[in-house]
């Protein structure tokens, strides 16, 4: 395969919830400068390329592949996403020394429990629509890791991967030797990660930053960037080992990305995450705009491959619009998405084009949400891997398929909520076959089973040891009779090695 192939693994002991051009440090202070549209720069016009065949692009890939496999092994040597740590200021020194890409383009901020990978791609989308060069930084990744840092719709090349990678790599190991003189841990991966997507986004350059915090968001590496629109989706309890163990803790740590003067936009929240974010904007003197209150779902009705939504947004009601996502939580993501651009555009006060919003929305993919993956028999993935989020999954089984049973690969990480999970999964599923995905803290299976049976019964509890044995299982249960399907969830690790295995074997 021509690109950098992993599993959603970053770094040791991690796991997700991920030419001439040469610049110097200096050159990206000049990026951001500009007086453009909207705060962007101003930038010479430059004589276009002459475009590349498919098999000259490929080609081209192709020749940088060793290079960027060796910057991603070099990311690798660092602590994984597992193990974050509590802090700004490594990250933010590690971009001083790089001239301060994070402020080559303005921000729109994402954070939230669920839903905030697909409302980050959705605004990321509507924003390109609308014209503007986009660059998008999301986590974890499901198969490679370019698919993490999007420059105008594409995941980032391997030539831009690995050169971007040697340029930052002399500061990344300046900020290192400060930070071990001071006794304190070098640059994780994800922090790593997040310097290396901001400097490719300065060296594209881009005209917006669409930023999916990687956890919480008051000390993630993201937040070293001021987001001019910060956007919340629904916040439940997960990560509460790190981030608190009450909705309204997880809240406040969350609200950390709200920066003095910003325009927030929120998804519907529990009352105790709401008056978390209206303090954080009080005491920021921050603009907040509210589901149910300042925007809406008004109406989705299932559809072919996806939904019709009706949405009332800030500025302008939007009828019809067609969404290629599974769920009712997929409309209300979209809902947010186009208060969030229609504030970022025009500070929710003129209305989205309705070419703008059904190219944006219409194109719009979410990669390991309520996917298929096969046919012959059916399977789906999905990456729900909390109770929120498995509950949000059920119900889209039942509103958006047609299948009288169902059984789910599965696998959990050890730090989730596995019963919660099992629990409300069990509503729509007949059995699950319970595995270990190739993360060092999963769940062991046979004692995830055994929740299974505890939880949904001894009749829905089997077990294996491999995912591929679950997998072709699964499938040949599926196959057995009609009306059968097969979701493989639970775990981010374990939809991405899914995903790998049927695109290999053309399961579709």
């Amino acid at each position: 395969m021509n690109d950098i192939v992993s599993g959603p693994n970053g770094g040791r002991n991690n796991d997700p919830d991920d030419g001439d051009n040469e610049h110097e440090p200096d050159d990206f202070g000049d990026i951001g400068d500009g007086n453009g549209p909207l705060g962007f720069p101003d930038l010479p016009d430059l004589p276009e390329a002459d475009p590349l065949s498919e098999a000259q692009a490929a080609e081209f890939e192709a020749e940088y592949q060793g290079a960027a496999d060796e910057a991603y092994r070099e990311m690798l040597e660092r602590i994984g996403e597992g193990s974050p740590q509590p802090r700004l200021e490594p990250t933010r020194r590690a971009a001083e020394l790089l001239g301060d890409p994070q402020r080559s383009a303005p921000v729109v901020h994402i954070t939230g429990t669920n839903g905030k990978t697909s409302t980050s791609r959705m605004i990321e989308s509507l924003l390109r629509a609308a014209g503007l060069k986009t660059g998008l930084l999301t986590s974890p990744h499901l198969v490679r890791i370019n698919e993490r840092i999007v420059i105008d719709g594409f995941p980032v090349t391997n030539e831009a991967f690995s050169r971007n990678w040697d340029d930052i790599t002399p500061y990344l190991l300046m900020t290192d030797a400060e930070l071990i003189a001071n006794d304190e841990q070098p640059l994780t991966f994800f922090e790593a990660l997040t310097v290396l997507a901001f400097a490719i986004f300065a060296d594209a350059p881009v005209d917006v930053i669409v930023l999916e915090v990687g956890m919480g968001g008051e000390w993630d590496s993201t937040n070293i960037a001021d987001g001019q629109v910060a956007v919340f989706t629904p916040i439940a309890l997960d990560h509460q080992a790190r981030l608190g163990n009450t909705v309204a803790e997880i809240a406040r740590t969350k609200a950390g990305i709200i920066k003095p003067a910003a325009s927030i936009v929120t998804a519907m929240q529990t009352m105790d995450a709401l008056d978390e974010l209206r303090e954080a904007a009080k005491l920021d003197e921050a603009t907040m705009s509210i589901e149910q209150l300042d925007f809406a779902l008004e109406s989705t009705t299932v559809a072919v491959g996806g939904q019709v939504i009706d949405v009332r947004g800030r500025a302008g009601r939007y009828e019809g619009v067609y969404l290629p996502l599974y769920g009712d939580h997929q409309a209300q993501n979209a809902a947010v998405a186009i208060a969030a651009v229609e504030t970022f555009l025009g500070d929710g006060t003129i209305a989205l084009a309705e070419d703008v919003v059904s190219e944006g929305l219409g194109t719009v993919t979410s990669p390991g949400r309520l996917q298929l993956i096969g046919v012959e028999p059916t399977v789906l993935v999905d990456a729900a891997h909390n109770p929120h989020g498995a509950r949000a999954l059920a119900q889209a089984l039942g509103e958006y398929f047609d299948f009288d049973e169902w059984t789910v690969v599965f696998s959990v990480l050890a730090d989730k909520d596995a019963r919660g999970i099992i629990r409300e999964l069990s509503a729509a599923v007949e059995q699950f076959y319970s595995t270990n995905s190739h993360s060092d803290r999963a769940i062991p299976f046979d004692e995830l089973s055994m929740l299974v049976a505890e939880t949904a019964g001894q009749d829905a509890a089997f077990q294996f040891a491999a995912p591929n044995a679950a997998l072709d299982a699964a499938r040949e249960w599926a196959l057995e009779a009609p009306r059968r399907a097969v979701l493989v969830t639970g775990s981010i690790t374990l939809v991405g090695e899914a995903m790998a295995r049927a695109l290999a074997e053309g399961w579709k």
